[in-house]
């Protein structure tokens, strides 16, 4: 499976994901779709994009925007973070990272002076029709959803 494209359609695929769901990009045809990917639940910089999508997410749901987040935390470790934090949209488990391939975000990282593999915080817009609009890698996570707001408000 290649990678996806800006300006391209996005590969359907199917993920489960917290509250029992099946998420399939087909059955999103129609809405806008926000997928964004951090490294681990319950982590200060992944909590607190938690919460600015929770906190923006009438504003999303206005423009008829879906929002998940994806991980490779499984899906208990997920419904725990979405309950704690009151997360409105739902989480997905990419335990065999088969999402996190399609969006290339898996890269190189360094802690602690040591590398390892893992999820680079990275979003992805795709619009009404399945085609990617936009993609921000290597997020900072002060200003972020208000800019993939800002976003979603020009499609």
């Amino acid at each position: 499976m290649s990678s996806v494209a800006l300006r391209q359609p996005v590969p359907d695929f199917q993920a489960e994901a917290t509250g029992d769901q099946t998420v399939k990009l087909t059955d999103l045809k129609g809405k806008n779709v926000v997928i964004y990917f951090y490294p681990k639940d319950n982590t200060p910089g992944c909590t607190t994009e938690g919460q600015d999508f929770r906190d923006r997410m009438a504003q999303f749901s206005e423009l008829d925007t879906e929002i998940f987040g994806v991980s490779r935390d499984g899906l208990k470790a997920h419904a725990n973070f979405r309950a704690k934090y009151e997360f409105p949209f739902h989480l997905i488990s990419d335990k065999d990272e088969t999402l996190c391939k399609l969006f290339d975000v898996i890269k190189l990282k360094k802690l602690y002076g040591k590398e390892h593999l893992g999820i680079e915080r990275s979003t992805f817009l795709i619009d009404k029709d399945g085609i990617l609009r936009q993609e921000w890698r290597g997020v900072k996570v002060p200003g972020h959803v208000a800019e993939v707001l800002e976003a979603v408000k020009a499609l």
